[in-house]
């Protein structure tokens, strides 16, 4: 017999998204064989997913056993930190520190801090956690080292004042872990309702809530269901503008500056860019 479909489908948790972890010994990872690490989990998870909403607990079980055998979570987030490593070049938070130099600088000489929310962090120790004029709060689902605190943001208490809200929140190497479109979609609009409104306390540096989001190229400019096209409409729509860009031949580091109303619309999946060599990355907006 078929297993039963549910009739409504709820936006999924990232914590329930994530097999059960393994401990694995911690092995010099070439750069080829983390990506082939990374791309393998993200693999699995959308199976896992998928087998989740068809409530196909064997699946399920048969997903999980995969995981482990190729190193559970920790082996993930080991790849992800060791293609984010200085040695690699990889810390994607030296370009936002860049990108924020202007008003850092402006900062130096006064007691205000910027409030920074770095979404999935893996280290304590890269540009933005470094930099005196950031404070910033580190989350992550399965922290890896004091400092960071263990956090699903998709479950993390709505700011209830400006004190719970942060100047920038950084989604670097996230919005595509998550294993649907409907909960990226979701993930987005959180974002606007942890992004401080109000200047900042103690200086005349004004400075607008934004969000410093990192993507695999291919999300973006190989996707059947999302173009950069598509992608301004859709942050457009939530009141983002975008001010940086850069491309290189893996990512795509963008910076939006949130400085307009909330307009409510829905962002269906529909085919943008037809063809068997594309991927399935995409955003939902309800």
């Amino acid at each position: 017999m078929a297993p039963r479909r549910s009739k409504t489908k709820k936006t999924t948790l990232l914590s329930h998204t994530r097999p059960p972890t393994v401990r694995t010994k911690h092995a010099a990872l070439s750069s080829r064989a983390t990506r082939t690490l990374i791309r393998s989990h993200h693999r699995l998870l959308k199976k896992r997913v998928q087998a989740l909403e068809a409530q196909d607990e064997v699946l399920v079980g048969k997903i999980d056993a995969q995981i482990q055998e190729n190193g559970g979570l920790e082996s993930y987030q080991l790849a992800s930190k060791l293609g984010q490593s200085l040695e690699r070049g990889g810390d994607s938070s030296k370009v936002l520190v860049d990108w924020l130099s202007p008003q850092l600088s402006q900062l130096k000489d006064t007691k205000s801090r910027l409030r920074v929310l770095e979404v999935g962090a893996l280290s304590t120790k890269n540009a933005c956690s470094t930099n005196q004029c950031l404070d910033v709060t580190r989350i992550d689902l399965n922290s890896q080292e004091p400092g960071i605190l263990k956090q699903d943001f998709m479950e993390m208490p709505l700011p209830r004042d400006t004190a719970d809200q942060f100047h920038i929140i950084s989604l670097s190497l996230v919005l595509n872990y998550v294993p649907d479109a409907v909960g990226r979609g979701e993930m987005l609009k959180r974002c606007v309702a942890f992004l401080r409104k109000t200047p900042l306390s103690g200086s005349s540096v004004h400075v607008t809530p934004r969000l410093f989001l990192v993507l695999p190229v291919a999300c973006v400019n190989n996707s059947r269901y999302l173009t950069e096209s598509k992608l301004q409409d859709i942050m457009s729509s939530m009141g983002f503008v975008l001010t940086k860009s850069k491309e290189t031949s893996k990512l795509i580091f963008q910076l939006w500056e949130h400085n307009q109303d909330f307009q409510p619309k829905i962002f269906k999946k529909e085919i943008l860019r037809p063809g068997r060599s594309r991927n399935n990355f995409a955003i939902v907006v309800k």
